[in-house]
C-alpha cells in the first residue's frame, strides 16, 4: 500500500511538472504570435533609409508601441535622422543597461524578390522539393511550427529583434518577473547609411545615454545555430583610386604602345599591394596585432567548419591572412570590391580606355588606425612613381611628366571590442548557456561593422552584439527572412538577460 501511495506521488508529481512545462511553452508560442502579428504590421511601413519620410513613420510606430509598454519616449533630432530614444522609468540602485537596434533598412528591388511586395510579409514553410511554400497566417492558430518563417524586408535586420524586445517586456509582466536592470534603448534611423551622425549624438546626449552596459541586437547567430555572444566589430573605410590615360578613349591599333594604358597602370599598383597569399605586403600594415594563447583557444572554439565555409564560397585554397578563418577576422583587411576600365563581354572595344577606378574597402580591427592605413596605402603608391590629386587632373596637369592617381577617400567608422575576460561578457555566457543547454559561440569580433564604436569610445562603456536571427537570413538581399523559432529564441535570451542580476 505504502508502495502505490511513492508511485501515484511520483506520478501526481511527474504530470504536474508535464503540466507546468506546457504551460510555460503555450505562454511563450502565444507571445511568439503575437510578436508575428507586431512584426508584420512594422514591416508593412517602409523604412528605406534614403527616404525621409519612411523613418519619420516608423518613429511615429515606435513611439506608440514603446509608450504602451510604459517606456518613456523621445525622439532626438540630429544633423540628418533622428535617433529614437526610449527608457523605463529608473529604479535606484539598478545598474543601468543600453540597447541599439535600428530600425531603418537597405533599399529594395521589388523585382528581385519572390513575393510582390518586399514590405508586406510573407509566410512560408520549407517544401518536400527544397522550395518554399507559402501559407495564410491563419495557418498559424493552433500551432507554431519554429522552421517556418516570415519573409519581407528587415523582418530580420534589425525590425524582428525590437519587436522581440517589445514582446520580452510583455511576457515578463506576465509571469511577474522584474527587471534587474534599467533598461534605455536607442534606435537607430540610418544604419544602413553608416549612421554619420551617431558620433556627434552620443556627445549632445551623453547624459540620456549613460549606462554600465551596451547589448547591441543585431546579425545572425552563429550558423551552428547555437547561442552567440559576439564582443566587437571591425570597423570600415574606402577609397576609390583612378588612373588617367588619353583624355578620350583611343584605337589600340593606332595607340596602343604609346598611350599610357590606365588599366595597366591600375592593376600593377593593386597587384603590388598584396601577395600571392592574400597577404598585404605594405608595410606596417599589420603593426601591433598580437595573439594570447587564451585569445587563440577562443578563436579555435568557435565551431566553424572550413570544409562548409569552402563549399559554401566554392573555393579550395582560401587566403592565408590567417591560419583559420576566425583569426584571420583579427587582422586589417584591404578588399578590391569593385574595379572598372572601359567595356567588357558583348561591349568588349579595341581600344585604350581614358580611366581606370578602383573601390576598395578596409576593415578595421582595434589595433589598426583607418586613417593610418590609408597613409600608408597612399605612401605605398607615391613609392611606385606615381603622383596623387585628390581631384581629376586638368590639362596642364594632365601635360606634366607625371602619371596621376586620383584618391578619394570616405570618413572612418571606428572598430571596437570588449575584453574577452569581462564580467558581464561572462554573465551573459553563463545564462546563454544554462537557457538553452548548449556552449554558447564566443566571438572576439565580427567581420563586418555596426556603427556603434561613438558609444563604445564616449561613454566608456563596455558593449556586446547579442544575435539574436538565423544566420541564412539574407539580409540587405532578396528574400530576406526570419525563422519563427529565432523568435522563441530572441524572447528567451532576453527574458534570462533583462531578469538576471550580475553577481557582485
Amino acid at each position: 500500500m505504502r508502495s502505490f501511495s511513492l508511485l501515484s506521488l511520483l506520478v501526481t508529481a511527474l504530470l504536474s511538472t508535464a503540466t507546468t512545462w506546457s504551460q510555460e511553452d503555450a505562454t511563450l508560442k502565444a507571445q511568439v504570435r503575437h510578436s508575428i502579428d507586431e512584426l508584420v504590421s512594422f514591416v508593412a511601413i517602409p523604412n528605406d533609409a534614403l527616404n525621409h519620410a519612411d523613418i519619420n513613420r516608423n518613429l511615429t510606430w515606435l513611439t506608440d508601441k514603446f509608450t504602451a509598454r510604459g517606456f518613456n519616449t523621445s525622439i532626438l533630432p540630429t544633423s540628418e535622422e533622428s535617433l529614437f530614444f526610449a527608457a523605463l522609468p529608473m529604479v535606484e540602485g539598478k545598474p543601468t543597461l543600453l540597447m541599439y537596434m535600428h530600425f531603418d533598412g537597405q533599399s529594395v528591388d521589388p523585382a528581385r524578390w519572390s513575393q510582390p511586395d518586399p514590405y508586406k510579409v510573407v509566410l512560408k514553410a520549407p517544401g518536400e522539393d527544397g522550395q518554399w511554400e507559402t501559407h495564410p497566417f491563419s495557418d498559424l492558430s493552433e500551432d507554431i511550427p519554429y522552421d517556418w518563417r516570415l519573409f519581407g524586408r528587415s523582418t530580420s535586420d534589425d525590425k524582428g529583434p525590437i519587436v522581440m524586445l517589445l514582446n520580452t517586456i510583455d511576457l515578463l509582466r506576465k509571469e511577474g518577473k522584474e527587471l534587474a536592470y534599467n533598461l534605455k534603448v536607442i534606435l537607430d534611423g540610418q544604419e544602413e547609411r553608416s549612421s554619420r551622425p551617431l558620433p556627434q549624438a552620443v556627445v549632445d546626449y551623453r547624459e540620456l545615454l549613460e549606462a554600465d552596459y551596451l547589448l547591441i541586437a543585431d546579425g545572425p547567430t552563429h550558423y551552428s545555430g547555437k547561442p552567440t555572444l559576439v564582443y566587437g566589430c571591425r570597423g570600415i573605410t574606402t577609397l576609390r583610386l583612378t588612373t588617367y590615360g588619353p583624355i578620350r578613349p583611343q584605337h589600340s591599333g593606332h595607340y596602343g604602345n604609346y598611350a599610357p594604358n590606365p588599366g595597366q597602370q591600375l592593376t600593377q599598383i593593386l597587384a603590388s599591394m598584396k601577395d600571392t597569399e592574400g597577404r598585404v605586403r605594405i608595410a606596417g600594415y599589420y603593426d601591433g596585432i598580437s595573439l594570447t594563447p587564451d585569445e587563440k583557444n577562443i578563436l579555435k572554439s568557435v565551431p566553424d567548419d572550413a570544409g562548409r565555409i569552402n563549399g559554401d564560397l566554392l573555393v579550395g585554397r582560401p587566403e592565408q591572412v590567417g591560419a583559420f578563418y576566425q583569426e584571420a577576422l583579427q587582422y586589417p583587411s584591404l578588399n578590391i570590391r569593385g574595379l572598372s576600365s572601359g567595356w567588357t563581354g558583348d561591349q568588349a572595344r579595341t581600344i585604350v580606355p581614358a580611366t581606370a577606378t578602383a573601390e576598395l574597402d578596409l576593415r578595421l580591427v582595434p589595433e589598426s588606425d583607418g586613417h593610418r592605413l590609408k597613409g600608408l596605402i597612399k605612401s605605398h603608391i607615391e613609392s611606385l612613381g606615381y603622383t596623387l590629386t585628390d581631384k581629376e587632373p586638368d590639362a596642364e596637369m594632365r601635360m606634366q611628366d607625371k602619371r596621376w592617381v586620383r584618391v578619394e577617400e570616405s570618413e572612418v567608422t571606428e572598430p571596437f571590442r570588449t575584453p574577452l575576460d569581462h564580467p558581464f561578457g561572462k554573465h551573459v555566457v553563463d545564462l546563454l548557456g544554462s537557457t538553452f543547454g548548449e556552449d554558447v559561440v564566443q566571438i572576439r569580433i565580427a567581420g563586418g561593422t555596426v556603427p556603434i564604436a561613438p558609444f563604445v569610445n564616449a561613454l566608456d562603456i563596455p558593449a556586446f552584439l547579442l544575435p539574436l536571427v538565423n544566420p541564412d537570413n539574407n539580409q540587405h538581399s532578396p528574400d530576406e527572412n526570419l525563422k519563427l523559432g529565432q523568435i522563441a529564441y530572441g524572447l528567451k535570451a532576453l527574458d534570462a538577460i533583462l531578469t538576471t542580476p550580475l553577481a557582485p
